[in-house]
């Protein structure tokens, strides 16, 4: 099933989308459940905003494919790299990204996300999977200059515009571990590859994260990215695949 937020007029609504229809949900599914109102939309006549801003969090994942550390120059860690975004870095697909003036090295990453259902801690890997309410599509931007410099990836991954996610959420991914990842640049394909070449599971992920934090409903876990990132100039598109998601769009601006 396919959770999509959109606005018709003006206050954003959550909705299931089947084919080129969607039909309208009573209330937030996070908390009341999947209910149809009866009202329906065709998808052409609505705009698709961010599928979910995280209550409290998202959690990012680093160096959880080994060539894309080492394309980066950086060692494979032994432990997985974790950092946070502000829910102020979401975007909806489609939306505009204004690159931030403090940065000429912002990067593209292409990332399966994991959306949270359910308020959890210390969750075993085994029992990730009940935690999960859906998945979607992140475009994990970076500001690689930032980066370099500053202590800590608190500017260089949380800035305004720094975390695309759409177009929906999908609630029923067969196999999150074994899912094509595509990213293309004006077309152009850059990254082309599978979270079944992950070093840890998706599941494992979860657990690590909820190690760390209280996850609530609607938080976001960003499970890393495949090698082949580059940077976005102003004007470029860039559109993220997951598969068995859909495709995930972003322009960029100065």
């Amino acid at each position: 099933m396919r959770i999509a937020r959109f606005v018709v007029d003006s206050d954003p609504m959550y909705g299931v989308v089947d084919g080129d229809d969607i039909h309208v949900l009573a209330g937030d599914p996070f908390f009341q459940g999947i209910k149809t109102t009866g009202a329906t939309h065709q998808l052409d006549d609505v705009r698709l905003v961010a599928p979910i801003i995280p209550r409290s969090k998202v959690i990012g994942f680093g160096r959880t494919y080994r060539d894309h550390a080492k394309e980066l120059g950086n060692e494979v860690p032994s432990e997985p790299l974790m950092f946070l975004k502000p829910n102020t870095s979401v975007v909806g697909h489609g939306d505009p990204v204004t690159l931030p003036s403090f940065s000429e090295e912002v990067s593209f990453e292409g990332e399966l996300a994991v959306v949270i259902g359910r308020i959890c801690k210390d969750v075993p890997a085994e029992k990730a999977s009940d935690v999960i309410f859906g998945y979607t599509v992140a475009n994990d931007l970076t500001a690689r200059d930032a980066q370099r410099t500053d202590p800590q990836w608190a500017r260089a991954k949380g800035f305004d515009g720094a975390c695309p996610l759409g177009p929906w959420i999908e609630t029923q991914l067969e196999n999150p571990d074994d899912v094509g990842i595509v990213s293309r640049v004006n077309g152009e394909v850059r990254q082309d590859g599978s979270t079944s070449e992950m070093i840890w599971s998706v599941n494992d992920l979860v657990a690590r994260a909820s190690e760390a934090f209280t996850l609530l409903p609607g938080d976001v876990i960003l499970t890393g990215t495949p090698a082949g990132v580059g940077l976005v100039s102003e004007g470029d598109n860039v559109e993220i695949e997951v598969e068995g998601i859909g495709t995930l769009r972003s322009v960029f601006r100065r």
